[in-house]
């Protein structure tokens, strides 16, 4: 088996050739990847459920806008919490209840009680559901060209913009791939 390097805390970037209506302009964070798979939430795919529907104790933790937001289709029905300690905080210095994945970025154990990181978090975004990919599935992706592997930013999280992230985190690339963010809608209307 080949190794795998981890893509863990980057961005994978659906690109336009991506057929599976899941991903369609999707911007997927990539929270888990090794060689037994991998695990990430499409922060561009706001849904129209408040967060205080669901866990009213985050509710006033979350960023704008406040919703819920779908990310992946897996597991519908369990909540993620991805939020940024400014600072990116680790070891000791991590407040209870938030465990870094990459940077500032890390998980929120959403049955901790919400004040013992109200203080700490920058920003907070909860997803219901995840993108997962099973062994060598992710790679087999990236060889027939569905994503581009790009750098997060803490920000990339709690876009108050999810609609246009697609389009900035491409953009914001210094390679040809930024002149994929002028990739038409529907490219039949060219």
């Amino acid at each position: 088996m080949t190794e795998v390097s981890s893509l863990t805390g980057r961005l994978l970037v659906a690109t336009p050739a991506l057929a599976d209506p899941n991903f369609d302009r999707a911007v997927v964070l990539l929270l888990d990847h090794d060689e037994e798979g991998s695990l990430g939430v499409v922060l561009n795919r706001p849904t129209p459920v408040d967060v205080g529907d669901i866990l009213e104790g985050w509710a006033d933790l979350a960023g704008e806008p406040g919703v819920v937001f779908q990310g992946g289709p897996v597991s519908l029905d369990s909540a993620l919490g991805v939020a940024v300690i400014p600072g990116g905080a680790s070891g000791e210095r991590a407040p209870l209840g938030w465990r870094r994945v990459h940077g500032a970025i890390g998980l929120v154990d959403l049955e901790a009680p919400p004040e013992l990181l109200a203080k700490a978090l920058g920003s907070l975004r909860i997803f219901a559901g995840y993108a997962g990919w099973g062994p060598g599935q992710l790679e087999d992706e990236l060889v027939e060209g569905a994503w581009y592997v790009v750098e997060s930013e803490p920000g990339d999280v709690s876009s108050p913009a999810p609609e246009r992230l697609w389009r900035e985190v491409l953009r914001r690339q210094r390679s040809e791939l930024a002149m994929v963010a002028t990739y038409p809608d529907d490219p039949t209307l060219n």
